[in-house]
C-alpha cells in the first residue's frame, strides 16, 4: 500500500506549484464547488496510478487543485463507495495520497438522509460523531489502534459554526450513521438508528474519517441533508432526488465551505 500511495503522489506532485495544506472530498452532487476554483489543475482518476473511478451519478471522478478565494486546496470531486464492490483500502486510498502530498486538514462532505425530524432537505449539518455500521474498517489488518474520541475536530466544528452564523446559515451538529448500501434503509432500520442516537444516515465518509485520523489529519465532516429517511415523510427515495436537492442547495453549501476555507487560511 505504501508503494502504491507513493506512486500516486509522485504522479500528482509535479502538477502542483505548491503543496496544498487543505483537502476536501466532495460527495454526491457537491462537485460544483470546484467550478469556483481559480487556475484549476484537473487530473482524472483514471490517469492516476491505483485510483478507482466511481460508477455513481454525481461523482465526476477527478482531482482538482486550485485556489478558492485565494486559498490553495486539493479537491476530490467524487469518491468510490463500499457498495460499488471496492475493498476499504481502495475507498480510503485518496485520503492516503492527500496526506502524502502534504494535506493537514480535510473537509469531508456527503449527501445524507435525515433521521432527526428537525432537519429539512437542503440543510447542512456538521458531523460531531459517527456510528460505523458498515461491517468493515479501513484499518483492519493493520494493527493500527486509533483514538476516535474526537474523530471530527471540535475546533473545526466551532470554526464552521462561526462562519455559518456570520452568513446567517443554521448549522446544527449531529451524529452520522454509516451503512454499507446501496439499498436505502427500511423504516424499521431508521427507527433503530434513531434509538441509537443517529441524526443522519449515509453510505460514505466514516472510512475516510477513520483513515484521516490514523494519518494525523484533522477532519471536518459536513452532511447535506437531501431527503428525510425512510418512513419519516412517506416519500419514496431515489438517487435522482438526492442529486436534485444538492443542485438546489449547492450555492449555500459552497458559500459556507468557501467561508470556512478562508478562515482556515487567516
Amino acid at each position: 500500500m505504501h508503494a502504491k500511495v507513493t506512486q500516486a503522489a509522485a504522479a500528482l506532485r509535479p502538477r502542483f506549484q505548491k503543496p496544498p495544506k487543505i483537502g476536501i472530498v466532495l460527495g454526491s452532487g457537491l462537485g460544483r464547488l470546484v467550478d469556483g476554483f481559480q487556475d484549476p489543475i484537473r487530473v482524472k482518476y483514471e490517469d492516476i496510478p491505483h485510483f478507482k473511478v466511481s460508477t455513481v451519478a454525481g461523482h465526476k471522478g477527478e482531482v482538482v487543485c486550485g485556489r478558492l478565494s485565494g486559498v490553495r486546496l486539493l479537491a476530490l470531486s467524487g469518491r468510490v463507495h463500499y457498495y460499488e464492490g471496492h475493498p476499504m483500502q481502495k475507498i480510503v486510498f485518496p485520503i492516503r495520497v492527500m496526506a502524502a502530498l502534504g494535506v493537514k486538514i480535510v473537509i469531508i462532505s456527503n449527501a445524507a438522509g435525515a433521521v432527526n425530524e428537525s432537519y429539512q432537505p437542503g440543510d447542512t449539518v456538521a458531523i460531531r460523531d459517527h456510528i460505523n455500521l458498515m461491517g468493515d474498517n479501513p484499518l483492519r489488518g493493520s494493527g493500527d489502534f486509533v483514538d476516535l474520541t474526537e474523530a471530527y475536530s471540535r475546533d473545526l466544528r466551532m470554526l464552521a459554526k462561526k462562519v455559518a452564523d456570520q452568513q446567517g446559515i443554521n448549522l446544527p451538529s449531529g451524529v452520522y450513521a454509516a451503512l454499507s448500501g446501496p439499498a436505502y434503509e427500511t423504516p424499521a432500520e431508521i427507527r433503530a438508528l434513531r434509538s441509537m442516537g443517529a441524526d443522519m444516515v449515509g453510505m460514505s465518509t466514516v472510512p475516510e474519517v477513520i483513515t484521516a485520523n490514523s494519518l494525523g489529519l484533522k477532519a471536518l465532516g459536513l452532511s447535506m441533508i437531501t431527503n428525510m429517511a425512510a418512513g419519516v415523510s412517506g416519500s419514496p427515495l431515489s438517487h435522482e432526488g438526492v442529486i436534485a436537492i444538492t443542485k438546489y442547495a449547492s450555492p449555500k453549501f459552497t458559500a459556507l465551505v468557501t467561508g470556512i476555507i478562508k478562515q482556515l487560511d487567516s
